[in-house]
Parts: C-alpha cells; sequence; structure tokens
C-alpha cells in the first residue's frame, strides 16, 4: 500500500523520527565530548587560580591553556587544599545537596552549580579554600560567584600571607554586555580591589561597596564601572556574600 505523504500522520510520523534521531544524536555527541569539556574546564579553573595570584596585568597576561597547569602546579598545592561551611569549620570531605558529608575535595567543588541549585540549603554549601606560595610568601585564594545583569559572574580573590589584605584578583562573566558590564575583567576594575583590607582589626569582615561617585580611594569602596552599575553591584554582591565563611576560617587560625 503506498504511502501517503501528504497525511497529517506521515507529517507527523517523520517529524517524531527526526526528532527522536537528532536527539539521540546530540546525546552521543555529549557523552564523546564530555571528558573533553571537563578537562577543558579543569584548566581554565587553574589557569584562573593562578591568575589572582599575579601581581599586575603583565603577568596575569602570561598565563595561557598551554602553561596554566605547570604554572599551577609551581604555586599551588592542592593537598593543603581544604573546603569549609558557612560557619567557616574545616569540612571532612564534601556536602551533597543533602547535607551528606561524601568523598570529596576543594578542586571538585563547583561553586557556579552550588550556586545555581536552589535545592541546595546554605548551610550545606562548600566553601572551596586553596594555599600558594608566591615569592616565599603564603598567599589564599577564595573562589567567588554570584550575578550579573544578563547571567552568572565569578572570581578569585586572593589574600597576602596576612589572610586580610587583597593581593589579586579575577573577574568572569558569561554574558554582560561589552563595553559595560563586561568590563568587570579588566585591569582598571581589579586593580580598585588590590591592597584592600576585607577585616577590622579583630578579624571581623567589613563589607565592600562599589560606588558610582568616584569615591573608591577611600577604605571598603571600589570604584564601579560607568554604565554597568547592575554588573558592578554584582560583583559588590558576590564579593561580601562570598568572602564572610571565610573570614570566620581565618579568624579561627589566627586565634
Amino acid at each position: 500500500m503506498a504511502v501517503n505523504k501528504d497525511s497529517n500522520g506521515y507529517t507527523f510520523g517523520f517529524a517524531i523520527t527526526m526528532v527522536v534521531i537528532v536527539g539521540a544524536v546530540l546525546a552521543a555527541v555529549a557523552i564523546a565530548t564530555k571528558p573533553f569539556k571537563d578537562r577543558n574546564d579543569e584548566v581554565k579553573k587553574k589557569m584562573d587560580i593562578v591568575k589572582a595570584l599575579m601581581p599586575d596585568e603583565e603577568a596575569k597576561n602570561a598565563i595561557t591553556r598551554k602553561n596554566a597547569e605547570s604554572e599551577f602546579s609551581k604555586y599551588v598545592d592542592l593537598s593543603t587544599a581544604v573546603v569549609i561551611n558557612s560557619k567557616g569549620e574545616v569540612v571532612d570531605g564534601i556536602y551533597d545537596v543533602k547535607g551528606n558529608v561524601i568523598e570529596g575535595s576543594a578542586f571538585d567543588v563547583d561553586i557556579r552549580k552550588e550556586n545555581r541549585d536552589k535545592k541546595r540549603a546554605d548551610e550545606h554549601k562548600n566553601y572551596p579554600l586553596f594555599m600558594a606560595e608566591v615569592d616565599g610568601k603564603k598567599a589564599y585564594v577564595i573562589p567567588v560567584v554570584g550575578k550579573g545583569l544578563w547571567g552568572p559572574i565569578w572570581g578569585n580573590i586572593c589574600l597576602d600571607e596576612d589572610m586580610n589584605t587583597i593581593k589579586g584578583a579575577t573577574f568572569d562573566h558569561k554574558g554582560e554586555t561589552p563595553g559595560l558590564g563586561a568590563e568587570i575583567k579588566q585591569a582598571f576594575f581589579i586593580n580598585g580591589w588590590v591592597g584592600e583590607k576585607v577585616a577590622d582589626a579583630d578579624g571581623n569582615f567589613e563589607k565592600f561597596e562599589v560606588v558610582k561617585d568616584k569615591t573608591g580611594t577611600k577604605d571598603k569602596k571600589v570604584d564601579g564601572i560607568t554604565g554597568g552599575t547592575i554588573t558592578s553591584k554584582g560583583v559588590e554582591e558576590m564579593v561580601n556574600r562570598c568572602l564572610q565563611p571565610y573570614m570566620l576560617y581565618f579568624k579561627n587560625q589566627k586565634n
């Protein structure tokens, strides 16, 4: 019997068949390329951590995907990295979404994924901390994550060996506007954070303010990006929220 290609049944059947075939192909491609994506994400993560340790833009630009792993190994010892909880306590493993402590390390924590997960309670969030040594001095790299105007923003804050002074930083984004919010990646914005103190004399965290009135030279203030107010404020919220558990940890370490 001849198939009526003009019938609705044929059209729907053909469409369903194509959806199944295309879906299967895409799933197979995703599975096949996942190891390469995971590897790429690992290298990018190491590159961003090392860049936060670098003192100036020239040194940051010298860190590439090709040398990221060797430079990371030069400065960062993953065996000393820790995961802390919202109270600043070290966790022996990592929290899963239900709050159970499971096997895992600081480098395994995907803070961007955790930030998107609405089912994860704040007390069950993992806060990785990476210890480094640069020119014979200790440094501490703190990953941060938040929300900009159009999507997620993230970065790393590096503290000097006093566990208080910002030594360096990196910020990045997924879809902020070029020339506006996307400028959080640029040196002129990042340099505004360098040298700032994150805690008072008693080790208590003090919040930052990203401003647009050009008063960023004052303590705890950083000049925002012209035309990128929402993204700038997103960085402010991100830094203030993410640093607080680490200040509890550092306060305990000093005591």
